[in-house]
């Protein structure tokens, strides 16, 4: 076995060790290769995008898609290198064509390959020894088993993409479409009845949870963004959180307690925590923003109680745990919530009213 069959053996290794973690494993971050790849095909998009103008949010829906496609050719062109390394030091003795002289270079060698990889027999070159007819047969398995696996993972993919986007649609209804939790509070408990509150937001909590786990299985899903915010990740937390701290915090608990200690609101606000604490762990590299002063917090919650009071539900006038409760995730998810492309803005939609003192 020469030195450069060592290589291509150790690079098929180091491929399909790659393809196990990101595909059966399943873990946001154990993969060896695909999160490098998936993360430089992204910072190149968003570099592209800043000549692109104002049609920046459609070129970067297309990042998604585009990781994906390229992802698959990276792992098809590994796998092929590898077994064509191989391959090339026994072309023209164990390994040649049923007519006519054999080359030997690195391009014939990677049309052996892929061929071999793709189906038994390698085209127009055939093994001639137990060892290469051993090689061909691997590769043929190598490669059906690959592909059958790629297209499971893109099943599972997409259909948690789906489940995604129906839950952020579910929670900008909710909203009102406004993206504004106290409108959503404030369609929970109209007239300050919140008796189907606690099963509203139970129904939320299962969704909320499968997609954790599926951002925490597969990663790729952070980097499909859509040119609507309603559809950002970022934004699900957000309201999500906001909503629960106005839940905590500005309902009284002597009227509300059965809604303000009910396991759906903490469930609700551990999980989306969850789920941004995960979007952190798989965009590290990016630098934090400048902290928001508590004033602004307090600005945020006088507007959700107005919203809250023309509907006729009584909020705490004010309240300071609700500055308490923002600034615990709030820095994690301005931190976290432009990696995709969105501004705070887009994601924080209530508008803040500037206090009125008395």
């Amino acid at each position: 076995m020469t030195l450069e069959q060592i290589g291509g053996a150790a690079l098929m290794a180091l491929f399909l060790a790659d393809i196990f973690l990101t595909i059966l494993y399943a873990r946001a971050g154990t993969g060896l290769l695909a999160p490098r790849w998936n993360r430089l095909v992204w910072t190149i998009v968003s570099a592209l995008c800043r000549f692109a103008g104002r049609y920046r949010p459609t070129v970067l829906s297309f990042a998604g898609p585009l990781i994906v496609v390229s992802l698959i050719a990276f792992w098809a062109l590994g796998l092929t290198l590898a077994a064509a390394l191989i391959i090339r030091p026994e072309l023209g003795t164990a390994i040649r064509p049923s007519s006519g002289d054999t080359p030997t270079d690195l391009i014939t060698a990677l049309l052996v390959a892929g061929n071999s990889l793709s189906i038994v027999g390698g085209g127009d070159y055939a093994p001639h020894t137990t060892g290469t007819r051993m090689l061909f047969l691997l590769n043929s398995l190598i490669g059906a088993s690959v592909l059958s696996l790629v297209l499971s993972y893109l099943v599972q993919v997409y259909s948690a993409l789906h489940e995604r986007n129906a839950l952020a649609l579910t929670v900008d209804l909710m909203t009102g479409e406004t993206g504004d939790a106290a409108e959503m509070l404030a369609r929970l408990g109209p007239g300050g009845d919140f008796s189907d509150a606690t099963s509203a937001l139970d129904n939320l909590v299962r969704p909320l949870a499968m997609t954790k786990e599926a951002h925490h299985f597969y990663p790729l899903l952070f980097h499909f963004r859509f040119r609507e915010p309603r559809y950002a990740v970022s934004r699900i937390c957000f309201v999500l959180l906001d909503l629960t701290a106005l839940i905590e915090t500005g309902l009284d608990r002597g009227k509300y307690q059965s809604l303000v200690d009910s396991a759906p609101v903490e469930s609700l606000r551990r999980c989306a925590l969850l789920l941004l604490e995960t979007l952190d762990r798989h965009f590290p590299t990016r630098t934090a923003p400048a902290p928001m002063q508590c004033q602004h917090f307090e600005e945020s919650y006088a507007a959700g109680t107005l919203t809250l009071a023309r509907v006729g539900i009584e909020a705490l006038p004010v309240s300071a745990g609700y500055a308490e409760h923002r600034s615990r995730w709030d820095p994690l998810l301005r931190r976290v919530g432009p990696a995709l492309g969105y501004t705070i803005d887009e994601i924080e939609a209530r508008r803040s009213t500037p206090l009125t003192l008395t």
